[in-house]
């Protein structure tokens, strides 16, 4: 050991970087890994713009999509709107208060989107947001 070879006296000038090698390696792996994960259940949307658009922050969101061909999906997974109503009757049951995050495609049919919103709210939950990309405005130059 290196601490052996050490005087009466004399300072420690040297770090062993092998450990913090291996931990960053091992956490480049999980990395690669659950993003590997993350991007195939992603689903390819064209969100509308919104100059208002901002970030909701609630207890859980229950994250609705359709896409353009009105094909619903809660949390990544496709859905039929029956299994939506089991689901709520979960969350509910659980005691969490519930917002509904609908994210639809631009080419989805407008009453697609009331279809879900109305459901949605057969089943109890009134907080509903929708989900749109932030357009960014160019600020004017002074």
């Amino acid at each position: 050991m290196a601490a052996h070879d050490l005087e009466d006296g004399e300072e420690i000038t040297g770090i062993n970087v092998t450990p913090l090698v291996d931990v960053m390696l091992v956490l480049l792996v999980i990395f690669m890994v659950t993003a590997n994960y993350i991007s195939q259940n992603a689903l390819n949307l064209e969100l509308p713009k919104a100059a208002t658009g901002e970030a909701s922050s609630n207890e859980v969101n229950l994250g609705f999509a359709l896409d353009e061909a009105s094909q619903l999906y809660l949390d990544g997974e496709a859905v039929s709107y029956a299994e939506v109503k089991k689901r709520i009757d979960e969350e509910k049951s659980a005691g969490k208060k519930l917002q509904a995050l609908i994210s639809a495609d631009q080419k989805t049919p407008h009453g697609a989107v009331i279809k879900l919103m109305d459901e949605v709210r057969k089943h109890g939950v009134t907080d509903i947001a929708f989900n749109v990309e932030v357009e960014v405005q160019a600020s004017p130059n002074p």
